[in-house]
């Protein structure tokens, strides 16, 4: 099986939540004939928001995999949620793919989480092109919505086509590359369209915003450039040319427009994403580290005749077996395969391969490097792991995920069925990695923390409906963290009988604060240690302790961030001492340099942007001041005031409902995790006693 990876698009589609990013979706499916008829939200019938919550609420919750044929180009494309609860659903999409369009509404621009989404995109270098959807609604306005993008995400749009009318008077686009007007057929579908002339009152428009394309294209290259100051034509296909290029270095965002759910503009943006996003041919080599020496790295091409790599990004959790989407970096995977899980050194087994198309398998004979596909047969894999050749052991860079913000507390209805809720909680943990189950030691509470309140709503309710555990869910609470604000030193001595042996241990170690970085782990061990003070397998088991203690901090047992511990020195025994002990050791010594260098509590602040109009502005601002609110700024967009603010995530339980009572149900709101503030010691002691 030869497949030409050059006419490959791995992509995705992601934005704001209700910018259009599903209608889009169903769009490409019916004009590429993958689908006979176009899937509605509201009606809940479209092919990738398959799953019944999904349809019920109208949104996107989990991401899902289709395939399209386009001119000649097969598009991998992958649906992805708007709501920040989801977030996780599109930082995994995003570690895996090439490129990526970002929907964007006309009449608001960027939004808060399209912020979010395009940090995302920033962080794994994913070239991307953007889609200005619903010119047809009220108040949209193409060229605010470019301005927003340079500004608000540091971007550089480059407008390809400009709208014709806007709102109820939106008619069609022009291309500026080929200078015509192009109206689409909506008694078709929008499945045939016609080109024209410019209308002439949009002729000088036309010609200001392709002045502006030529002078950014000519920038791109120095040919490019004295063709364009001596006045020379750049045909097309020299546009579209540096268009790609510079797309594909990031170096700029080709801009389009329409209207997915008019049936506008949708047949030219898959021509942009077949023309300006690359193929898997154009990524840079991936940079893999050596198993078995971490310090040496390893480039690899997108090769099918290279040895195997293959990362897991999603697991889903399905009877008789569970189902894991894999991106193949290099090599060709065939069924029956047996492949090394790098990250936990054991083999796993690839009994079956498919192609998804949301919910459907149509099983595959081989994938290669380039594809994205699902497989059955690993058992041992969770998401983030690196599946290869056992003769090439290799680690691909894994996907990191945000901290949860929010838990709850989950109790089966009888004592017969705990065993029944914690496999059920695992299979949900293994599934999502933003859901994180813990014990609290203390009331012996089994928790479930998560990235909101809609996202532990959707995790309850699947422990009902898919899993039928019937439990008992106490009310949202913060995930708090803690931290520390000074240095500390300490020691702890471990010496204790057990079994009729004696254990010996002892612990030196420094603490700090460390500043906090997205881009990084949030602690670090370092030693000071003398070589052959103590044996390495002593070193490790007291790296294990340090690391486990810091799963609960000393104030309120909460996670401690944003710290580093040097070891400083230890103690061992010939005969008494042992892992377990210096473990324990290391613990102990955790906790008491924790108390030598100044805890802190933390509580998470939420960057909060509300969209209102100006008649409940006063009374949204005086509500959000009461939940002590930090208003960073206020703007006007369009008809619309925007209140950007950071707020302490304790006093936004329940806002969704408060905010519709205020605004009459006319005001919009979007919350995303922002920082860890320090709490007061005034809160503190009222929250841990």
């Amino acid at each position: 099986m030869s497949v030409d990876l050059s006419t490959v698009r791995n992509i995705g589609i992601a934005a704001h939540i209700d910018a259009g990013k599903t209608t889009t979706t169903e769009r490409f499916l019916f004009y590429t004939r993958r689908t006979h008829k176009m899937g509605d939200v509201d009606a809940g019938t479209t092919t990738t928001d398959f799953d019944e919550e999904e349809q019920r609420r109208g949104i996107t919750i989990y991401s899902a995999a289709v395939s399209c044929p386009w001119k000649n180009h097969t598009i991998n494309l992958i649906d992805t949620p708007g709501h920040v609860d989801f977030t996780a659903e599109v930082e995994r999409a995003l570690r895996v793919l090439d490129g990526a369009v970002a929907v964007f509404d006309a009449k608001e621009g960027v939004e808060a989480q399209s912020e979010t989404v395009w940090r995302q995109a920033d962080k794994y270098a994913v070239p991307r092109i953007c889609f200005i959807n619903k010119m047809d609604r009220i108040g949209a306005d193409f060229e605010r919505s470019v301005i927003s993008i340079r500004e608000r995400l540091g971007a550089n749009p480059v407008a390809i086509q400009w709208p014709i009318g806007a709102a109820d008077d939106f008619a069609g686009i022009i291309d500026l590359i080929e200078m015509k007007a192009i109206y689409y057929e909506s008694a078709e579908l929008g499945a045939s369209f016609r080109e024209a002339d410019i209308p002439a009152e949009l002729a000088s428009v036309a010609q200001a915003w392709r002045r502006r394309l030529l002078e950014t294209v000519a920038e791109t290259s120095d040919e490019l450039l004295d063709k364009y100051l001596t006045e020379e034509t750049l045909s097309a296909q020299e546009i579209k040319g540096a268009i790609r290029a510079a797309t594909i270095r990031r170096e700029m965002v080709p801009v389009l427009c329409g209207s997915a759910l008019k049936y506008v503009g949708v047949q030219r943006m898959l021509d942009a994403v077949c023309d300006y996003l690359p193929s898997p041919l154009d990524m840079p080599p991936v940079k893999a580290h050596d198993a078995k020496r971490t310090d040496v790295t390893h480039e690899l091409p997108c090769d099918p005749n290279g040895p195997l790599a293959a990362l897991v990004f999603k697991i889903v959790t399905e009877k008789p077996v569970d189902l894991y989407y894999m991106r193949i970096y290099s090599g060709t995977l065939k069924p029956n395969a047996r492949l090394l899980n790098a990250n936990t050194g054991e083999k796993e087994n690839m009994s079956r391969i498919n192609r998804m198309f949301a919910k459907r398998r149509d099983v595959l004979d081989c994938a290669l490097a380039g594809d994205i596909v699902a497989v059955v047969g690993p058992k041992h894999a969770l998401t983030g792991h690196t599946l290869c050749d056992a003769r090439h052991p290799i680690l691909l860079e894994s996907i990191t995920f945000p901290e949860t913000v929010i838990s709850v507390s989950v109790e089966p209805k009888s004592s017969r069925d705990r065993d029944k809720l914690l496999d059920a909680l695992k299979a949900l943990e293994r599934q999502d990695p933003t859901v994180s189950v813990s014990i609290n030691e203390e009331t012996g509470q089994t928790l479930i923390a998560g990235m909101g309140e809609l996202h532990l709503e959707i995790v309850v309710q699947r422990l009902r409906s898919d899993m039928n555990v019937d439990a008992l869910v106490g009310k949202p609470r913060v995930s708090y963290r803690e931290t520390v604000t000074a240095v500390g030193e300490a020691e702890a001595r471990f010496q204790r009988v057990i079994g009729g042996r004696e254990h010996f241990a002892a612990v030196r170690l420094r603490m700090e604060a460390r500043e906090h970085r997205a881009d990084r782990a949030s602690f670090e061990i370092a030693s000071e240690v003398p070589a052959g003070t103590l044996l390495p397998e002593y070193v490790r088991a007291i790296e294990e302790g340090i690391t486990d203690a810091a799963q609960s901090g000393i104030l309120g047992g909460y996670p401690v961030i944003d710290w580093r511990v040097t070891v400083l020195g230890g103690e061992q025994h010939a005969q008494n001492s042992s892992e377990m002990a210096f473990e324990s050791a290391a613990r102990m010594a955790f906790y008491e340099v924790m108390k030598a260098s100044g805890p802190v509590l933390l509580q998470p602040i939420m960057e909060v942007e509300v969209v209102t109009v100006d008649e409940y502005f006063g009374g949204i601002v005086a509500d959000l001041n009461g939940r002590r609110a930090v208003v960073r700024q206020t703007e006007i967009r369009g008809t619309d005031r925007v209140i950007s603010a950071d707020v302490p995530l304790a006093e936004m339980f329940g806002y969704v409902t408060r905010l519709r009572s205020l605004s009459q149900g006319r005001a919009t709101s979007a919350m995303a995790p922002s920082h860890y503030a320090r709490v007061s010691p005034e809160e503190t002691r009222a929250l841990v006693g």
